[in-house]
């Protein structure tokens, strides 16, 4: 920006660009022309016109964005927006790839077109120093992969394959900067006596303090802005505002207050928010927050690609023509490298999947530079060579990899054959065009009765849909007896039922039967599931409980556990898993007989094979029992809580049918709009309390569970107080290892509720030896001698235990020696059933 460039021009600079931007989006449509490419020709054409001297495109010609805006404006916004966006269960999932593709990608990518620049410098009469020739390596590797995500949704790509591709160029942009940045210190700190081991080393240690300050930055704001969002309801000036503050906020803290990545902390503020984050959004607001944030990345995106165009200079580019060749070559190797040999080594990490070769093509190719190469470009202070080498370098290889690689990308998939989409797919379209002529042939006789047509034209539009339905069935005749197997009929029928269940958990959830996050687990074991059928044709091992999943929020509970003043919450957090598997199972349950009932009606309109429908029959019978033996071991162990969730449940419907009388009521005026207004908000507010379940209903008063105990029956009223206020509280989700063979403990467990199976590993074997239920305990030989669990005791159904800690036994045995009496007795009992005897070292009784 001009020194004397006033304010009302700049405003009317960028409201210009924006129109123009807008302008651009529509034609690029009717084109074909992808949006990137031809916003920088378009800025390419107004710059042109500007120097003719077109006096109202001056302006904008001449407008010129500083580096500060780039950088503490567009790549806030566009790292936020990107991280708020992207599926972080999928993520989760394909953590290990994409960290591969990523960070080791990224440096690779460094390494090599930072070395080959290096190296070509002093053959086209350039001198560049190692600081500067990484430098460049690492700007010119941050790769855009919306054009590429685009492609994979239009072609039909695997989910997972896209997600690779999504998660990647997030993570890689981000590496970017931040190693960018560092280099960028090199440079200005003495690039000039070369690159020793010493500033290696250094560059790598900061690198790790700035990746993981930024890290811990924005997950402790995004944690913090979370805990507010859950506290505010359908409100969409605070939601919205408290993400915008959160993304600059958090970007501005650790960049400018503690000298950490900014990049990084709004790439976890925005992966947290879009994941734990949402489930504290209100329904009613997400949407108008994924299109505040999209909206605010696309005005980024335009911005900048409309920058390069307006400064794109022609003869720049011819300046540096010979190294700018071998700035391409580098990037074309590198990236090659990136694919073709980490690609398939990250499919051999576990839970990942090979891809494809011809992905893997289209992957290299379409690793096109953008947006935040050139906002690190842009964003460069003034270094020797930034605006007659850096800038204009940057601006070729990106209007390379736009118009070169960008327009040429629909002729590779073609020559891929990846440009046909699955025959599942071809067959839904076709379907969903023919049910859309059905519903206007049933439409014609209601418009003609209406007065609207003659006879003349309703029949003509009868002939003209009838002939039109005729021929769209026969062309799906034709193409089931062509394509359609044994397979293809097993895919489409299942994926037909998964549609079904889709839709009766979103009904589900809107009616306020289903919490966000069950809702969210549910669609994702769907979408796991249609992935599966769809691109490998079998069904998924896991997809609601995966084992990966379970062990991590295992782990997560025993840090919890060992951190003082944590173990509020990891009880907390147990019981809401236990609460939160009850309401899946009962939804699982609801859309597997919801599809069983309807199976016979999806089965004729696929024309299925008897075969076939007994096969998905059987599956959904499966899923049924299944869900429904997960309901009844919680209604067996927790009564109160099942009872209370179907009074609410109850509550809920009694709602609905209320708010949908009064919404009948004021459409026929018979109730004032503000009264009915008042009403319905009141009772919005209502159906919102009823949504959660009752987690205290399966906590149990210690006194329940210590009357049935042995240890605890003679004891007098006011010393079995004392010892109940002792016993700390604990819930075990089904399948949750409560204690680990060989982890050392110094615990006792009480069962109050639930089912305990005690098991122990011997050479490779897993043994099972006792199954404890309500009134049993374990772990009282860990609680008399300490030292190492000999044996793994894990939760079969939901579960409500309480802990006596050694610590409290001594304080308690003191005052009681009734009760150290007891525990010795079990434990001679103990040993004496397993014929186990007392090591030299072991106390015989509690000291």
């Amino acid at each position: 920006m001009a020194p004397d460039t006033t304010i009302p021009a700049v405003v009317l600079s960028v409201m210009g660009l924006l129109l123009v931007a807008a302008a651009t989006r529509a034609l690029s449509r009717r084109s074909g022309v992808p949006f990137p490419i031809a916003l920088v020709l378009v800025g390419m054409g107004l710059s042109w016109l500007g120097a003719v001297d077109l006096g109202f495109l001056q302006p904008m010609a001449d407008l010129r964005i500083p580096p500060e805006v780039v950088f503490y404006v567009f790549l806030p916004t566009l790292v936020f927006e990107a991280a708020f966006n992207l599926d972080v269960r999928d993520l989760r999932e394909n953590m290990g790839p994409v960290l591969t593709l990523a960070i080791p990608g990224l440096v690779l990518s460094s390494l090599v077109t930072g070395w080959i620049l290096h190296a070509a410098a002093p053959l086209v009469g350039l001198e560049l120093g190692w600081a500067m020739s990484l430098l460049l390596g690492s700007i010119l590797s941050a790769t855009d992969a919306v054009g590429l995500i685009e492609l994979f949704r239009q072609i039909g790509a695997p989910k997972r394959l896209t997600m690779l591709v999504e998660g990647e160029s997030l993570f890689n942009d981000a590496t970017a900067i931040v190693l960018s940045r560092i280099l960028l210190g090199v440079v200005l700190a003495g690039g000039a006596t070369g690159v020793s081991f010493e500033t290696v080393a250094l560059a790598v240690a900061e690198f790790a303090l700035i990746f993981a300050g930024g890290l811990a930055v924005g997950w402790g704001a995004a944690v913090l802005v979370g805990l507010l969002l859950g506290r505010v309801e359908g409100n969409a000036f605070i939601e919205i505002s408290l993400t915008t503050v959160l993304a600059y906020l958090a970007y501005l803290v650790a960049e400018e207050t503690l000298g950490v990545s900014g990049v990084i902390a709004a790439l976890a503020a925005g992966l947290l928010i879009g994941g734990w984050g949402k489930a504290k959004i209100s329904p009613s607001v997400a949407g108008y927050l994924g299109h505040h944030w999209s909206y605010l990345a696309a005005v980024a995106n335009s911005l900048v690609f409309l920058m390069v165009g307006l400064r794109v200079e022609v003869g720049a580019l011819v300046a540096i023509l010979p190294i700018l060749g071998c700035a391409i070559a580098a990037m074309l190797l590198s990236r090659a490298l990136s694919i073709f040999v980490l690609v398939p080594l990250a499919g051999r990490l576990p839970g990942s999947d090979p891809v494809n070769p011809r992905y893997q093509v289209v992957m290299f190719w379409g690793g096109m530079r953008g947006g935040v190469a050139l906002a690190i470009a842009l964003a460069l202070p003034p270094i020797p060579g930034r605006d007659t080498l850096v800038v204009p370098l940057v601006m070729g290889v990106v209007l390379f990899t736009l118009l070169v690689q960008g327009l040429t990308m629909e002729r590779v998939v073609k020559w891929l054959e990846l440009h046909v989409p699955p025959l599942s797919d071809r067959i839904a379209r076709m379907e969903g065009l023919i049910a859309a002529k059905r519903r206007t042939l049933e439409q014609i006789p209601e418009l003609q009765a209406g007065g609207l047509f003659s006879p003349r034209i309703a029949e003509s539009v009868r002939q003209r849909c009838s002939a039109s339905l005729e021929d769209m069935r026969e062309a799906l005749e034709r193409m089931r007896d062509r394509e359609l197997d044994i397979q293809e009929e097993r895919r489409l029928l299942h994926l037909r039922c998964f549609a079904e269940e889709k839709i009766l958990y979103y009904e589900m959830f809107s009616r306020g039967h289903l919490s966000e996050r069950s809702f969210r687990n549910l669609t994702h074991s769907i979408e796991l599931q249609t992935e599966a059928i769809r691109h490998e044709a079998r069904l998924p091992e896991f997809t609601l409980h995966p084992p990966t999943g379970e062990r991590l929020e295992n782990v997560l509970h025993r840090v919890l556990d060992d951190v003082p003043g944590l173990r509020g919450l990891a009880e907390v957090l147990r019981a809401g898993r236990t609460a939160r598997d009850y309401e899946v199972a009962w939804a699982r349950s609801r859309g597997s007989l919801h599809v069983l009932s309807t199976l016979d009606e999806i089965a004729v309109s696929e024309a299925a094979r008897p075969a076939t429908m007994d096969e998905v029959r059987a599956c959904y019978q499966y899923w049924h029992e299944s869900a429904r033996a997960r309901l009844d071991q919680t209604a067996e162990q927790f009564p109160e809580f099942v009872a209370s969730t179907q009074e609410r449940l109850a509550d809920r419907l009694v709602l609905h049918a209320e708010r949908a009388a009064i919404e009948e009521k004021a459409r026929a005026g018979i109730i004032p709009l503000g009264v009915a207004e008042s009403m319905l908000a009141e009772m919005a507010e209502e159906l919102r309390r009823l949504r959660a379940s009752q987690v205290s209903k399966l906590r149990i008063a210690p006194e329940e569970l210590l009357r049935k105990v042995p240890f605890f029956e003679g004891l007098p009223h006011e010393e079995f107080q004392q010892v109940a206020q002792r016993l700390r509280r604990r819930t075990a989700p089904a399948g949750e290892a409560i204690v680990r063979q060989g982890d050392t403990g110094d615990s006792l467990y009480l069962v109050a509720r639930g089912v305990v199976r005690v098991s122990r590993q011997d050479g490779g074997l897993n043994r099972d030896l006792n199954t404890l239920m309500a009134g049993d305990f374990f772990g009282e030989m860990a609680l008399l001698h300490g030292g190492r669990r000999t044996a793994t005791c894990r939760a079969v159904t939901p579960c409500a235990l309480y802990e006596l800690r050694r610590e409290d036994l001594e304080e308690v045995g003191e005052a009681h020696p009734a009760i150290t009496e007891a525990l010795r007795a079990a434990d001679r009992k103990r040993r004496a059933e397993q014929r186990v005897p007392l090591g030299p070292a072991e106390p015989a009784v509690l000291d």
